[in-house]
């Protein structure tokens, strides 16, 4: 379902449910997206019925076991990568980070790389497929920030630097060329190791601790909000199970089908800015009249 389809007197419906869903909730984990970014200008990887919209993203044993694999990816990223490094946080990270500031999100969990939901206020992250911004070398373990990696690849590859060609997510470039000529830096301080960012690929394995600890933040909560995702993903999609196998309420804010579509106690099918903005307008709105309400007459 589109914005365009989401009928206003349903909407007023379904954000009223949502509202009462927050309310009844005080201690509330979010289970979060790509539909979340999507208003920052950052591509999502699928569509409405969770299908994906381009061929899949890179996987980590071809990214580790080709040198032309790392070329193609480091070439398209340094044109891509201006997309996710300029975005800037929407009205969903705003409303999310407001929302834990009132006391009703006891912390999230992300799948997006793009670190906006800390650059919108939010405290409680947990990056659950790592950051973009870093980068991290294979062999040796250092790491160091990507813009400074991208200068480096900018110095060796001038004429790449002032191509242009449409944004992908996750820094990706819909960019095809011969990239055989492409140069990809070692690590300068093992001298041969490979520098890969610092997020998790396909057919990656998310750190222990990172699960242990989202993991912990659905024991804590009495329920689960999605917002933003198709959870197609096993790696998100655990997460609301466990919550369903722990007999918590979960409601989803996001357009389309998902993975968890018979799990859910509420499923609100709308744009996840618009909606959580309303959705924090409500709240913050029953709370000035609960405190007028206390003033002694």
């Amino acid at each position: 379902m589109t914005a365009a389809q989401v009928k206003p007197e349903t909407s007023e419906a379904e954000l009223a449910a949502l509202v009462e869903f927050v309310e009844r909730h005080p201690w509330l984990a979010v289970l979060g997206g790509a539909g979340i970014s999507t208003a920052s200008g950052i591509p999502d990887y699928r569509d409405a019925a969770g299908e994906w919209k381009r061929s899949p993203p890179m996987e980590h044993r071809q990214f580790m076991g080709s040198h032309a694999a790392r070329q193609r990816y480091w070439a398209r990223a340094l044109v891509g990568f201006r997309t996710l490094d300029e975005a800037r946080p929407n009205a969903a990270h705003q409303a999310l980070a407001r929302l834990e500031s009132l006391g009703h999100v006891r912390g999230m969990i992300t799948q997006n790389v793009d670190g906006l939901h800390q650059r919108a206020g939010s405290r409680r992250v947990i990056d659950l497929h790592g950051r973009a911004d870093r980068v991290r070398c294979m062999g040796c373990g250092s790491s160091r920030m990507r813009h400074a990696l991208h200068a480096e690849l900018e110095s060796l590859n001038p004429h790449w630097a002032t191509l242009g060609a449409a944004a992908a997510p996750d820094g990706d470039a819909d960019l095809e060329a011969d990239f055989s000529t492409f140069r990809v830096p070692d690590c300068s301080r093992c001298g041969d190791g490979i520098w890969k960012p610092d997020v998790v690929f396909f057919g990656d394995s998310v750190p222990r601790g990172v699960v242990e600890r989202a993991f912990a933040l659905i024991e804590e909560c009495d329920a689960l909000l999605v917002v933003g995702s198709s959870l197609m993903v096993y790696s998100g999609f655990r997460f609301a199970r466990a919550a369903a196998q722990q007999s918590k309420p979960i409601a989803c804010l996001n357009l389309g089908r998902t993975r968890a579509d018979d799990l859910y106690t509420l499923k609100v099918a709308a744009p996840v800015d618009a909606s959580l903005g309303a959705l924090v307008g409500r709240l913050e709105g029953r709370l000035v009249e609960r405190r007028l309400n206390r003033r002694p007459a």
